[in-house]
């Protein structure tokens, strides 16, 4: 082999000709074209071609070939054209001659362009020769794509992982910010209050009002600690569903109560409306769907204004698989919405628009991971639309199982192909009640005029064919629904069934719609079954009552209760609870003395026990299966209900597995205790 540009003696000339074998042969591993070039005169050769070696770079290197002649026609012909330079600066003799002369190898990378695509090369100078005597070097190209491809694609993971991890961490410290504040701001109000109702605590009127502020307060707090627990279980994997036989109506209704105080407060219009809605009784996880809808629910309350309007629909669509249906939950506002770049993120931890020392509206910024991470668990889609100033829309669309049994006969023979009259100022209430009235039988019409009714009541009655049943709705623009009823009992007398639909509650109008005429009243948002209910109920003259259940006198208690609390603060609170209530209550300071007395005592002595979990000596679960171990079996089957801050799912299911018969969380709401004690007692 040739060393162009050696003068040494033969000796020299056989170790310069055993060096550059060499570092052609390690070369060639991974290079495709591998050239020799006398730095001085910029004179060189091919060493070797390796495969492909024409597609990649034609016939530029061939033969005899000059380092910066051929360089530029391989630039121009093949090499990106941003490249250009970078090729051009690295291949210059001078570059070459100083970058070598500090160390052995010198190398760039760069793209070519071939058949349009981009790829990334690298050429390589290697020292050859003996440097102090002759500028030799040998020149490598090779392909780098899949390495380069490789690095860019874990830096850009890295990059990414590292944005992540920042913003983690903004967020946390600035939810910690928040929470600080948040925190501070209930329990302030909370020892506020206590201080002035302390001060104050002859003027009855004054005291009251500050304990409605602190239970408010403590009410919030309990809401924010919740929120930060709920987050730290789901990151764990600790909650898991639980699916029971539910009625759909009875959440939603359930929900409504709950919103109807802010809703008024906030002076908002609130409307939750089901279309198509067939299939009622569902298998779900009753907690975790009602915690969705009214994370979803709540927030649309808090970011909307007075005069706004928050509504819900629930709609129900086939599911391919049979034994299932999807129910997709519509919320909707014309609240103050969100910037597309917080849409975003709206659903990671701790991410929160405006923090409430700005916006002056409090929360952890949980509330929407919580309900994607729920979601998610529940197979289910949660997606959003906003726009500042406009309002939000969420769409949920979660799958249930369906309960099997029989279905209930929709129609009622006495209203078959009889007319009926809806009255709603909403299009969706008119075409959703009036479906539901077809399918009970009834030939359904509808308007969303109180006058058009009466005017159309005053036509039934001149052609003769009356409408048998008027479903109205309590606020019209017009007219409301009680002078509707009013002018349609002019027209029609007493016999007609006329029912009041409302969002509301009925209670303060009740008197004066009876009055008018009222028959029934239906809640909104209406479900077939609930239509079909008060219709039968209707007809056959066996309507309940409720008003008359609402009168019935308060009911006397009497009885004993083991309570087993070791904390005396919670003993005072549920002592004062339960005698308020009629009961009498003796104390136990942990369950080792609640076993004890109840093992002492005539059987019949306690009605029930009130079990706290976390006590010395023994704790609620251990004493509760001592108690079952008893030889006397009037003691051992006593009723225990735990009462603890135990309060997640998994610790119901613990009371329960232990042989409790019931589980109440602290902090204790009062009304919630009582209704459990009468049922358990009764």
């Amino acid at each position: 082999m040739r060393v162009i540009g050696n003068t040494g003696t033969g000796v020299e000339d056989q170790r310069n000709e055993r060096r550059l074998s060499e570092l052609i042969q390690a070369l060639g591993i991974d290079y495709n074209l591998i050239c020799f070039f006398d730095l001085d005169t910029g004179i060189g050769e091919v060493l070797r071609n390796g495969d492909g070696v024409e597609q990649m770079f034609g016939t530029i290197f061939n033969g005899d070939i000059e380092l910066e002649k051929n360089m530029e026609l391989y630039i121009q012909k093949f090499v990106y054209e941003e490249d250009w330079e970078l090729l051009r600066e690295f291949s210059s003799l001078d570059n070459l001659k100083k970058e070598l002369e500090e160390k052995n190898t010198h190398y760039v990378n760069y793209r070519i362009n071939q058949n349009g695509e981009i790829t990334y090369f690298q050429a390589k100078a290697v020292r050859a020769g003996i440097w102090d005597s002759d500028h030799s070097m040998v020149l490598g190209f090779r392909s780098v794509d899949e390495e380069i491809r490789s690095e860019m694609e874990k830096k850009s993971i890295l990059e990414d992982a590292l944005q992540q991890a920042n913003r983690a961490s903004k967020a946390k410290s600035i939810f910690l910010s928040n929470m600080s504040h948040d925190i501070r701001t209930p329990m302030n109000a909370i020892v506020g209050f206590t201080t002035l109702a302390i001060t104050h605590i002859e003027r009855k009127e004054q005291v009251e009002e500050y304990l409605k502020k602190i239970m408010t307060s403590g009410n919030h707090l309990l809401s924010l600690i919740n929120d930060v627990l709920d987050m730290s279980r789901i990151e764990s994997g600790k909650i898991h569903l639980e699916e029971k036989p539910c009625h759909l109506p009875d959440i939603l209704h359930g929900l409504r109560n709950i919103l109807q105080a802010d809703i008024n407060a906030k002076q908002l219009d609130l409307y939750i409306d089901a279309v198509d809605v067939v299939d009622e009784e569902i298998y779900c996880d009753k907690l975790r769907l009602n915690q969705v809808l009214l994370n979803l629910l709540s927030n649309s309350v808090k970011y909307t204004t007075a005069g706004g309007t928050v509504s819900m629909i629930i709609t129900e669509k086939p599911n391919k698989i049979a034994g299932y249906a999807t129910y997709e939950f519509t919320i909707k506002d014309t609240g103050v919405g969100m910037s597309k770049e917080f849409v975003e993120h709206i659903f990671e931890p701790f991410e929160r628009e405006e923090n409430s020392t700005i916006s002056g509206i409090q929360g952890t910024g949980l509330g929407m991971a919580i309900t994607k991470n729920i979601v998610d668990m529940m197979n289910g889609t949660i997606n959003v639309e906003s726009e500042q100033g406009v309002g939000t829309e969420f769409h949920v669309s979660l799958a249930f199982r369906l309960c099997s049994g029989p279905k209930e006969q929709l129609d009622i023979p006495e209203l078959r192909n009889c007319r009926a009259l809806v009255v709603d100022d909403d299009f969706n209430t008119c075409d959703s009640v009036s479906y539901m009235l077809q399918q009970i039988g009834m030939r359904a019409e509808w308007t969303l005029s109180g006058k058009e009714a009466v005017l159309r009541t005053h036509q039934a009655s001149m052609r003769d064919d009356h409408y048998s049943v008027y479903i109205i709705d309590w606020l019209l623009p017009d007219m409301n629904g009680v002078e509707v009823t009013r002018r349609i009992r002019k027209e029609m007398g007493e016999q007609v069934p006329v029912i009041i639909l409302t969002a509301y509650d009925w209670a303060d109008i009740e008197e004066e719609a009876r009055e008018a005429g009222v028959t029934s009243f239906c809640s909104k948002p209406l479900f077939l079954s609930e239509l079909r209910n008060c219709l039968s109920s209707v007809i056959s003259k066996d309507e309940k009552n409720e008003t008359a259940m609402h009168e019935q006198p308060a009911r006397l208690r009497s009885g004993r209760i083991l309570l087993a609390e070791d904390v005396e603060l919670n003993q005072e609170i549920a002592v004062t609870i339960l005698e308020d209530a009629g009961f009498t209550t003796d104390i136990a300071q942990n369950g080792q003395i609640a076993v004890e007395m109840l093992e002492n005592s005539e059987p019949g002595y306690y009605q029930l026990i009130l079990m706290d979990v976390q006590m010395p000596v023994l704790n609620g679960y251990e004493a509760t299966k001592k108690i079952r171990r008893l030889e006397n079996k009037e003691l051992s089957s006593i009723p225990i209900i735990a009462m603890t801050a135990n309060a997640f799912e998994e610790d119901k299911q613990e009371a329960l597995k232990s042989g409790m018969d019931g589980h109440i969380a602290k902090p204790i709401d009062v009304t919630n205790l009582v209704e459990t004690l009468d049922r358990i007692i009764t």
